[in-house]
């Protein structure tokens, strides 16, 4: 059963539509979803070739929640998870793919089904979404793979050939960038309203060690804790293993160790930095100093961070300095631009613009943006925004992806984006663990001054893990 290509999708669109005109599908009767599933594929002209995509799940729980919804009109033929109960969980939210063959080795599953399946959701924990992303695109499938998109450096620019190899529909998931304040942020700039941003600082607070995603151990190395009756454990750890099983690791507080996770940089980075990486060519500093941090070690990510990017000229944008800060909002937290009148304290999160016209800011989502100055964002608004010029975009990044398989327009943060983007942010991260000033070759992929650290650019891989070696040959 073959799936179809972006461009191919319009035609034969046409043609099942004048077929089904003409009372030609030739589609059968069916009686359950597998049976409709399987005789109504993209590929194949029927009622369902304009609208259903079959979907496979790498990690069918927890964020998960989120492609289930972004694909919800699409057929889930298959469900992949190291933890069993994950996907009985998620059964009893989505009994509707029930249907969905089950797997607990996502390889297996691509290896069986990849010519079934026309696009991946990867929601996976950050050490695993690189494999898994290349496992697909090398099985010619197009993929959404979860923020942030990798957990080194090396892994982000390899999946950036990957694109240009496999010639796959790609998206990533910081939802801020399917929102309309970002375009209407670049509208503002491209039109002058700031005049040339030479300074963005982009914060929040966390990690909060007492919540749903951080926990620290009660002791290091971690103890050694019974694993799971429904576990995986030597796939659940992918590339890193192997080690012992510890209860934080799974199901959600890997994030706060270094091994699995990235901490807050790492996970709202993705989100809060979206806008100014995108609208100012953020993309290949020259230096990344992390100007102060707080905790952290070989094991546990940092409690807090002040990291300070250095950008020279992009084209005919100034040079720029960006800050990245969070932890404690006491320690952790820029000023406001002079100019800012809006009413009580400072948001919680967000960035600030410094332009040599105007100031700025947009929340933690890079979205709702306004002027730092309240009376002066009142007037502008009166006078009429810029005409919008950038396309909105409705439902969030997976169903972009469904709609850009269908023939819709390529994804925002496809990989020719999100890899860069995901480079600046793990550069910040290097900074932040092993603390002060970085310089950095972008096109040699060198770090020059601290050659000890490159070690930290490619992630030492266990056998049968390896993935994109050729891609740089």
């Amino acid at each position: 059963m073959g799936r179809i290509s972006r461009r191919s999708f319009q035609k034969i669109s046409a043609l099942a539509a004048s077929a089904a005109t003409a009372g030609l599908t030739g589609c059968k009767t069916t009686k359950t979803k597998t049976e409709e599933i399987y005789a109504f594929n993209i590929g194949k002209p029927g009622p369902s070739a304009n609208s259903k995509l079959n979907v496979a799940m790498i990690g069918a729980g927890n964020i998960a929640s989120q492609a289930y919804g972004g694909t919800r009109d699409e057929n889930i033929v298959a469900l992949c998870d190291v933890d069993s109960s994950m996907i009985d969980k998620n059964l009893n939210k989505h009994p509707d793919n029930a249907t969905a063959k089950r797997f607990t080795d996502f390889r297996v599953m691509l290896d069986k089904m990849g010519k079934e399946i026309d696009m991946v959701c990867v929601n996976t924990p950050d050490h695993t979404h690189f494999a898994a992303t290349m496992a697909t695109m090398e099985h010619g499938i197009n993929v959404f793979t979860q923020k942030p998109l990798v957990h080194d450096i090396w892994q982000a620019r390899t999946l950036k050939k990957a694109k240009d190899k496999y010639k796959v529909l790609t998206n990533m998931g910081n939802q801020g960038h399917t929102y309309n304040g970002i375009r209407q942020l670049k509208e503002w700039y491209d039109a002058g309203i700031f005049g040339q941003i030479t300074e963005a600082h982009s914060y929040i607070s966390g990690p909060d060690w007492n919540g749903p995603y951080f926990e620290r151990p009660d002791a290091l190395p971690p103890a050694k804790d019974p694993i799971p009756a429904t576990l995986n454990w030597d796939l659940w750890q992918g590339p890193t293993g192997p080690t012992t099983f510890n209860h934080l690791y799974h199901p959600k507080k890997w994030r706060g160790f270094n091994r699995y996770g990235t901490g807050t940089f790492g996970d709202w980075f993705c989100h809060v930095a979206d806008a100014p990486v995108w609208l100012l060519d953020l993309y290949k500093p020259v230096s990344v100093e992390a100007e102060k941090v707080e905790g952290g070690n070989e094991w546990m990510v940092v409690d807090g961070c002040r990291v300070r990017f250095d950008f020279e000229h992009r084209g005919n944008k100034a040079p720029c300095t960006f800050y990245w800060y969070n932890g404690n909002p006491e320690l952790f937290r820029p000023s406001a631009p002079k100019d800012w009148t809006w009413p009580g304290k400072i948001p919680n999160a967000g960035t600030f613009y410094h332009g040599t016209k105007n100031n700025g800011f947009t929340d933690n989502r890079s979205n709702n943006p306004r002027l730092a100055n309240k009376e002066a964002a009142i007037e502008f608004k009166k006078a009429g925004y810029p005409e919008e010029k950038y396309p909105r975009i409705k439902g969030g990044p997976i169903l972009e992806l469904v709609n850009a398989i269908k023939g819709g327009p390529e994804c925002g943060a496809n990989f020719d984006y999100a890899s860069p983007f995901t480079e600046v942010m793990l550069l910040g991260i290097i900074a932040a663990n092993h603390g002060g000033k970085i310089e950095w070759d972008s096109d040699a992929m060198r770090i020059t001054n601290r050659p000890e650290l490159n070690q930290y650019l490619k992630a030492p891989v266990r056998k049968g893990w390896n993935y994109g070696e050729d891609l740089w040959k």
